[in-house]
């Protein structure tokens, strides 16, 4: 077993780092009055830091040179006021930043989940659902640093570096020139550590991606894999990912290193050129002892936010990836969404038409091919042919899933394009194969179907399914606390409560696609008894392989390779001798084997 599909890396779109940057800051400026609040509180911190080395400086010449005690008490005093306050102001700062940072996390995360919820089913088919999972949860974590460190690093960091090379040039060009020689040095080697470890950080986060995507779905399939006994293989594959995923970090992560490796050589290097000049070049008798000792404090007052920079710096190379990943997918629009000018549809009487309508996945193979026909209002119709011959496609594009490539589908004479999602769907009843459960009580699953439903439509909806008489045997009825995907049922009665969910919603169509397949006969034909009582008037479609649960129907249409090959009653099919026939008998012979 090869799961090829998790190693295969997520394709990136390539996007300006600026661009990215400026879009991710446009959520911290959001808290402008805030954000002004902690630049003050910085800028009083910035402010003390550069006035403690001119403290420093005057405390040795100007008041223990000359012997002034009160003077220097008096300074000691004022320096000790001043820093007791920059400790206080900055627990104030680390406090309204966190506040801050955590509220734009919560923001992003909502804007990606609801913008996800909004993206078509063709979004979905072509990534695992793990990939999507590591972008709502990974990505956006990573963010969090880059923006309170925005704010308390990068800013007053970069003020302090220009105020430090302000005064050390004012108070000597020289020993200033000297002490930032390895600058150059610094940038261009700080921009190339940047040009080699992006694409290295990209390729982690996919690798994270794929790795959380596999677990994701081993756990969703543990029972599969136990059945076949295949957990040997899964580990194999897993090992496989976990040693991508740990060589794509260290390859990262190696080179991201050298960065502090790069600030401390250009640290020490120009520690060594201040004193070279100060002592050799200069001489002693040109330079104060306050002033060398006041220059020595800036220097490392220079380097000490340049590292922080340049750690910033570092941390935005690894996480802006992830803001790109975040981008991508809210800058990805769906297929299938509200046109301009759509308007709320009317409530519908159900009348379906399919005027030459064409659809492809891929624009490539056609999955329906010149498909046309005219149900009235209150039909019943079966769809029944080989699997892959377009069945499931068709109520699809009813449901407005997917778009039509050719042709229009309309309800009651409305192109159901030029209609809002929400209108069409709520009228619509869908029961797939698929009989998902959520985490919660019976009844809360129930109501799903219809958010404002009262107890009394869900017991009318479960009687009508025959779901009505095991959920009252169970010891806490409707209020059973069901696990995920609905652990502890049955498959039968999982599908029961599905098909329950579904009554609920009061559709004036509904689609049930191969909904009955795990109920067992005689809980079909019950189930069939309360369909028939409770959908009087209103227009089905029903998808079966078995075909004795469609004899019923109003109309057959026999579907394959994306066309309606046949059409008519189960009998008036029979006597034709065709397609539906065949399928007839093929099944009649399976069935008495």
């Amino acid at each position: 077993m090869s799961f090829n599909s998790y190693k295969e890396d997520e394709r990136s779109v390539e996007r300006s780092k600026i661009q990215t940057l400026k879009r991710l800051m446009d959520y911290l400026f959001v808290y402008k009055r805030q954000i002004v609040l902690v630049l003050v509180i910085m800028g009083y911190g910035v402010a003390v830091s550069l006035i403690n080395p001119l403290i420093m400086e005057s405390a040795i010449d100007d008041y223990i040179g000359q012997k002034n005690l009160k003077g220097l008490y008096r300074l000691l005093a004022a320096a000790l006021a001043l820093n007791l306050a920059l400790v206080a102001t900055v627990k104030l700062r680390m406090f309204i930043m966190a506040k801050i940072c955590n509220q734009i996390l919560l923001t992003i995360r909502q804007e990606l989940y609801t913008h996800i919820q909004k993206l078509d089913f063709a979004f979905f088919d072509s990534r695992p659902t793990g990939k999507i999972l590591s972008r709502i949860i990974g990505d956006i974590n990573s963010l969090k640093d880059v923006l309170s460190n925005f704010v308390t690093t990068l800013i007053p960091d970069g003020l302090t570096v220009i105020a430090v090379i302000a005064i050390m040039v004012c108070k000597n060009a020289k020993l200033a020139f000297a002490s930032l020689l390895t600058l150059p040095f610094m940038a261009a080697a700080t921009f190339y550590i940047e040009y080699k470890a992006h694409p290295r950080w990209q390729s982690f986060r996919k690798k994270a991606a794929n790795l959380n995507a596999f677990i994701h779905e081993d756990m969703a399939g543990i029972r599969i894999i136990q059945s076949f006994h295949a957990q040997e293989e899964t580990e194999e594959t897993f090992d496989e990912l976990l040693e991508e995923h740990r060589i794509a970090f260290f390859d990262a992560v190696r080179l991201s290193d050298a960065f502090g490796s790069v600030i401390d050589f250009s640290w020490g290097l120009g520690c060594i050129f201040l004193y070279f000049t100060g002592i050799v070049i200069l001489g002693t008798d040109q330079v104060s002892v306050g002033t060398f000792l006041a220059f020595g404090t800036y220097l490392n007052m220079f380097w000490q936010p340049i590292h922080n920079i340049s750690n910033f710096y570092n941390q935005l190379v690894t996480n802006i990836a992830g803001a790109e990943r975040i981008f991508e997918i809210l800058d990805t629009p769906s297929a299938v969404a509200d046109g301009e000018g759509a308007f709320r549809l009317p409530k519908i009487k159900g009348e379906v038409v399919f005027d030459h309508v064409g659809f492809s996945y891929d624009d490539k193979v056609k999955v329906l091919d010149d498909v046309s026909f005219c149900i009235r209002p209150g039909e019943t119709i079966a769809l029944v042919g080989p699997t892959g011959a377009g069945k499931t496609t068709i109520v699809n594009l009813i449901s407005r899933f997917y778009d039509t490539t050719a042709g229009t589908v309309k309800i009651d004479g409305y192109d159901v394009k030029n209609v809002t999602l929400n209108s069409l769907r709520t009228q619509m009843g869908i029961m797939t194969q698929d009989n998902f459960l959520f985490s919660g009580t019976i009844r809360e699953n129930i109501r799903y179907g219809k958010l404002d439903a009262t107890d009394e439509e869900i017991v009318a909806a479960s009687k009508a399914v025959n779901a009505h008489d095991f959920i009252v045997k169970l010891e806490k009825g409707y209020d059973t606390q069901l696990c995920e995907r609905g652990g502890g049922l049955s498959v039968g009665q999982k599908q029961l409560l599905a098909f329950a969910r579904t009554m609920v919603s009061d559709p004036k169509i509904l689609i049930l696609d191969e909904a009955t397949s795990s109920i067992d006969t005689k809980t079909e034909l019950l189930v069939q008894e309360g369909i028939a009582h409770l959908l009087k008037g209103r227009t089905s479609f029903v998808i079966a392989h078995r075909l004795s649960t469609i004899r019923n129907a109003d109309r057959i249409f026999v579907v394959d390779d994306g066309r309606i090959v046949e059409e008519g009653g189960a009998d008036e099919l029979l006597r034709k001798k065709g397609v539906f026939y065949g399928l007839s008998m093929a099944q009649s012979g399976l069935t008495n084997r």
